[in-house]
């Protein structure tokens, strides 16, 4: 016992360098997936058929297929056919913005959809074309709504991204397989990892709540 909580003493600095780098790869991944998937939104809510096909299609192969797969594929396989030389980190970012940008798309739309459509009426009426009506009416309305589900998905990301320590990236669960291969203190070094992302899920999801409770207009509702 004495021994475990020394070895987590000693290795806690490390580990939690590791869960930076986590951290930074699922907000990375966040703002990617969010300029990805608004314009995915505001297409399967605006755009004719084609474009909700199109955009149904994208949504449905990015959620249906496991993130390590995704990983795996363009790693080791689009970058390695192209001849592109691109760092672990970054494949990591790419392939969890894209999937994030399916959710979020999905998490935009949802906001946009239960807004009432007599708001674009009103603004047409006004004179407004449907892009501004789009840009200044509908779509801050949809952000402040969009927040829980963001909420989520910084959860669910910040635990996808364990997953990239299958290509290399020196993350928190990177580290702390280092350690315990060292130490031979698997259960200790383990539990005090799923420790370290639970405190990093409990702030990152504490601050998107107290931003969803300030930019909430008093009485406001869906």
């Amino acid at each position: 016992m004495i021994k475990s909580l020394l070895v987590i003493q000693q290795g806690l600095p490390y580990m939690l360098q590791g869960a930076v780098v986590n951290v930074i790869v699922v907000l990375s991944a966040m703002l990617f997936g969010f300029m990805l998937g608004l314009p995915l939104a505001v297409g399967q809510v605006y755009g004719n058929r084609f474009v909700r096909r199109i955009i149904g299609i994208y949504v449905w192969f990015f959620r249906g297929i496991p993130l390590l797969v995704f990983l795996f594929l363009f790693y080791f396989g689009l970058f390695t056919w192209l001849n592109i030389n691109v760092s672990a980190f970054m494949v990591a970012t790419m392939v969890l913005g894209l999937i994030s940008s399916a959710y979020q798309s999905q998490i935009l739309r949802g906001a946009i959809s239960s807004l009432s459509q007599g708001q674009m009426k009103a603004a047409r009426a006004l004179g407004m074309s449907d892009v501004k009506a789009i840009i200044f009416i509908i779509l801050p309305q949809a952000f402040r709504l969009s927040i829980p589900g963001w909420t989520n998905e910084y959860a669910i990301l910040l635990k996808d991204s364990a997953v990239t320590y299958a290509l290399g990236v020196t993350e928190l669960m990177s580290r702390a397989h280092h350690i315990a291969s060292r130490t031979y203190e698997h259960l200790a070094i383990y539990l005090a990892a799923g420790f370290i992302f639970l405190i990093f899920t409990y702030i990152g999801t504490k601050l998107l709540n107290v931003l969803h409770k300030k930019v909430t207009i008093p009485g406001y509702s869906r």
